[in-house]
């Protein structure tokens, strides 16, 4: 049995039974048989269908799906709506997209051996999608990737984070409610790493939708069937460029939405900050004063803004990491403090040296390091020295630097005037280098999990 607790107190909500070695097969035969009858693949109408009925189910119960990511995954309550409110409408999404999912016509004609043929594609599904999701998005993940295979013809099965499997059964559950048949779309939870590397790898899995650690995602990567695709979703710590022609008064929020959404647990969080010299003091004031008055509490409750980190453990690295750059020559500006088993006061940091931690890896916790720069491509270089590369930000109220700055920094998308956090659900949402592989977002993602199928027809 698996003890589910509130990521806030450790209280216990459930308990729910894990599956096994034997279950694994079962729900793989089930899937593999479903998909090899061709005649029972559900058509496209059917689809949207079931997917327009889940988002009807998923309104319905968007109060308890909200508080259920509040208290299994510890995000705020105002967040965990807005994030319910995203799955809802990332359900939909996939529906819409399958009203012009279509193939192409291919030229012929274009030579003597091309005369008097016509030729198009198709899209297939696939084949059976092992999904290995996280604990950050405990719902809208599970959208981003179920509903794409639901939506394309794809059986799916899918992996929770062991923290947060309340969401994600509630969503399957739902699906089933709204008359997908279960083998289409099944559950597998476990603890047991071995298990679900043997799901991922298993050769009848024709695509991995993976979540989580750039360790785990690139040593799966390497195990993977021959022939089989996949999606790769990692994080990095992400840079903010706050040039001196920014706009304070509004830079500031942004900042802070950026770094501390979700007590810093998202993978394109708001890490690194550089700030041009001639403006850093009045940054650095107003960002301490707005941290200053975070609220974190109970993310329960209506007014908290800063929530816990998801496990004991993770608020003793996070602490470890923040006393490592203090030794190292960073002030502590504000913050740091434990507050409990899982939550910290939010932390900024000044300058913390080129080889902390805090410098060069994804904390995942609610931190942001301050660094002055004179020079806008020294900023620049900075920003792009790591192994790691997501999403980046540049403030400025000058287009010149603005330009220059998201058209040099190493990042698959760069927002201006808007934190690194920033997504949409129908964006294309990617990793570079050590940070993923593929392109995330409800459309691309359908076009992952199909393939195409040309046929050339011969004309008398």
């Amino acid at each position: 049995m698996l003890k589910v607790v509130q990521a806030f107190d450790r209280a216990p909500i459930a308990e729910i039974e894990t599956d096994g070695a034997a279950a694994l097969e079962r729900k793989l035969q089930a899937a593999e048989q479903v998909f090899r009858d061709r005649d029972g693949w559900l058509e496209p109408h059917r689809r949207i269908a079931i997917l327009r009925r889940l988002a009807a189910l998923m309104e319905g119960r968007r109060d308890h799906l909200a508080m259920q990511i509040a208290r299994e995954g510890g995000k705020p309550l105002p967040d965990a709506i807005v994030e319910t409110n995203r799955a809802i409408d990332g359900v939909h999404n996939a529906a819409d997209e399958l009203r012009n999912f279509a193939g192409r016509e291919i030229p012929m004609g274009l030579s003597t051996a091309a005369e008097n043929h016509w030729a198009f594609t198709t899209k297939e599904p696939i084949g059976i999608v092992a999904a290995i999701s996280a604990f950050n998005h405990p719902l809208n993940l599970i959208v981003h990737q179920v509903a794409p295979a639901i939506a394309v013809g794809c059986p799916v099965i899918v992996k929770p984070a062991i923290t947060t499997p309340l969401s994600c059964l509630d969503f399957v559950a739902l699906a089933r409610e709204a008359g997908l048949p279960e083998p289409w779309c099944q559950t597998f939870v476990t603890d047991d790493n071995a298990l679900a590397e043997k799901l991922a790898t298993d050769g009848r899995v024709a695509f991995l939708s993976f979540i989580g650690s750039a360790k785990v995602g690139w040593s799966l990567q390497a195990k993977l069937a021959p022939g089989t695709r996949s999606a790769l979703e990692h994080g990095g710590a992400a840079p903010a460029i706050v040039d001196r022609s920014a706009d304070l008064g509004k830079v500031i929020e942004s900042i802070v939405k950026g770094g501390y959404y979700h007590a810093g647990q998202v993978c394109v969080s708001t890490q690194r900050i550089f700030v041009h010299a001639d403006i850093a003091e009045d940054f650095t004031q107003r960002l301490v004063a707005r941290v200053e008055r975070l609220r974190t509490a109970d993310p329960t409750l209506k007014d908290t803004e800063v929530g816990p980190l998801i496990l004991p453990r993770e608020a003793d690295r996070v602490g470890e990491w923040i006393a490592e750059a203090v030794e190292g020559g960073a002030t502590l500006a504000t913050g740091g403090k434990r507050l409990s088993e899982t939550t910290l006061e939010p932390a900024v940091l000044l300058d913390p040296a080129a080889d902390a931690k805090l410098s060069t890896l994804e904390v995942f916790g609610p931190v942001v390091a301050v660094y002055r720069y004179r020079d806008l491509d020294g900023a620049i270089a900075q920003a792009n020295a790591l192994p790691t590369a997501f999403q980046a930000s540049i403030f400025a109220q000058d287009i010149d630097v603005a330009l220059r700055a998201a058209d040099r920094l190493d990042a698959s998308a760069v927002m201006i005037n808007d934190p690194t956090a920033f997504r949409t659900d129908w964006m294309p949402f990617a990793g570079r280098r050590e940070s993923g592989y593929g392109t995330g977002g409800i459309p691309y993602t359908m076009r992952d999990m199909t393939q195409e199928k040309m046929i050339l027809m011969r004309r008398s």
